[in-house]
């Protein structure tokens, strides 16, 4: 593990539970949020805290140093699902890693929030 890995674990832990918290959240709603997932190969829940930028009911996450990580790579090729928390909801969504040259960035399409007695 680089340490460039073991510095962002150690934040991402610290961040983890601020962006988790609704109340703590308020301070950075619409730029952080927290992606929860299986990861393909070790089939491991994984949450991990991230800032996004939404687009309609789109989502997009650059990913600073995406060499030096992992993580995106789960969402490569048809991509994968995940859940992220918006404005207190869980959303369900299908995240897709979009490399452009040295750039990545996940693209996830949020699926219709379900209301009671509604079916999409």
């Amino acid at each position: 593990m680089t340490l460039l890995q073991r510095v962002t674990r150690i934040v991402n832990l610290a961040v983890l539970p601020i962006v988790s918290s609704p109340r703590l959240n308020r301070m950075s709603a619409g730029r952080m949020t927290v992606v929860r997932y299986t990861g393909r190969r070790s089939g491991r829940a994984v949450a991990l805290p991230v800032a996004y930028r939404a687009e309609h009911e789109r989502l997009i996450i650059d990913v600073a140093l995406p060499d030096k990580k992992a993580w995106w790579r789960n969402f490569t090729g048809s991509g994968a699902p995940l859940t992220v928390m918006l404005d207190g909801v869980e959303r369900s969504g299908h995240a897709v890693a979009v490399r452009d040259g040295g750039q990545v960035r996940i693209e996830v399409d949020l699926s219709p929030s379900e209301t009671p007695g509604h079916r999409g």
